[in-house]
């Protein structure tokens, strides 16, 4: 069995939208494109390689498969690992790239996720991928949130729980603090709400 592994850059106020810079995504007139750019350091760096390089497929939203796309494949010096890694595409417009190797998915996307879950295989990592998550959240196929969560509020856009959740249990399994206030944190599914009396 395969874990999803959801990673996300997210605010205090929970917008995970246009991370990485001014033209990555400014849907919906937001503005703040590029918000990580001025808190990153060695602390931060680290962590970063350290999940990049982990074995790993990748699972992607159409959005953040055309940011990746157009990117990675330019820079396979800095993340190899995912030049050689699946890159599983949930996109109903989409149907090949020059980037391999590449799989679409379309129709079902939750019943199609959860069978490549049952598969042997590495982990599948899902980096940014706002609409995606909100499927894979609705339909209960998260194992692990690694969010990097960062010391600003952005007032609007797209919001990693923007659709809500299932009630589930995590459990931290790894943090971190950068010395420009990012907080690192890994969580893992842990069963169902405890519940108690104070």
């Amino acid at each position: 069995m395969r874990k999803l592994n959801v990673l996300e850059f997210m605010s205090l106020d929970g917008v995970i939208q246009a991370p990485g810079g001014p033209k990555e995504d400014a849907s919906g007139g937001f503005e703040y494109g590029g918000w990580t750019a001025p808190h990153s350091d060695s602390v931060k760096g680290a962590a970063m390689k350290k999940q990049m390089k982990a074995p790993a497929d990748v699972l992607l939203g159409r959005k953040t498969f055309e940011v990746f796309a157009g990117f990675w494949p330019q820079h396979a010096e800095i993340w190899p690992e995912v030049q050689t890694a699946t890159k599983y595409v949930a996109s109903n417009t989409i149907t090949s790239s020059d980037w391999k190797p590449t799989v679409f998915l379309s129709g079902d996307i939750a019943k199609k996720i959860a069978e490549i879950k049952k598969q042997d295989g590495p982990d599948l990592h899902v980096w940014g991928s706002g609409n995606l998550v909100q499927t894979l959240l609705k339909h209960d196929l998260v194992d692990a949130l690694w969010l990097k969560i960062f010391p600003v509020t952005l007032g609007g856009g797209k919001k990693l729980f923007a659709e809500g959740t299932i009630p589930a249990a995590f459990k931290m399994t790894e943090s971190a603090i950068t010395p420009k206030g990012v907080i690192i944190v890994n969580y893992e599914r842990a069963g169902v709400v405890p519940t108690g009396s104070l």
